[in-house]
């Protein structure tokens, strides 16, 4: 659930951060017009937040704020610029699309159908080979390396 909030939390700061920008502009503009110019700042919005943000801090802001971290595997590190810009890549094609999958996954079973618990027989699946934990399970386990090592 943190996860999903903090996807949550990062388009609303995306898109109201992005509406602030392009606000003087929006009376002057037809409809078209003020969609137009709104892609452009949430696009670099949401590239800063999820490839600068959490290349330095580990998170973007609505991760940093459910008190999750982005790592990645197996040496559970900070991920390189690479991965997460193959990362921010993937969510911006795979996100619009959920909605027809979920329509188009309805209408085959014929009903909403009984709902799997998350992780139920799936594995976890990121295609730039990161992760998401929780800030303090982070902590925990690097505590338990250091006292193996050291």
């Amino acid at each position: 659930m943190r996860r999903y909030l903090a996807v949550g939390l990062d388009c609303y700061l995306c898109l109201v951060t992005g509406g602030l920008l392009v606000r003087p502009y929006a009376d002057s503009a037809s409809f078209p017009q003020v969609v137009g110019l709104l892609i452009g700042p949430v696009l670099v919005l949401s590239f800063l937040n999820q490839v600068v943000l959490t290349a330095v801090a580990g998170a973007g802001a609505g991760k940093l704020i459910m008190g999750i971290r982005v790592v990645s595997l197996p040496d559970v590190g900070r991920p390189g610029p690479v991965r997460l810009v193959r990362r921010w890549l993937y969510g911006l094609c795979w996100l619009p699309l959920q909605p027809w999958y979920g329509l188009r996954a309805r209408l085959a079973r014929g009903g909403p159908g009984p709902r799997t618990a998350c992780g139920e027989g799936v594995a976890y699946n990121d295609p730039a080979g990161l992760r998401q934990v929780r800030r303090t399970d982070l902590v925990a386990h690097r505590r338990a390396v250091a006292g193996r090592t050291g």
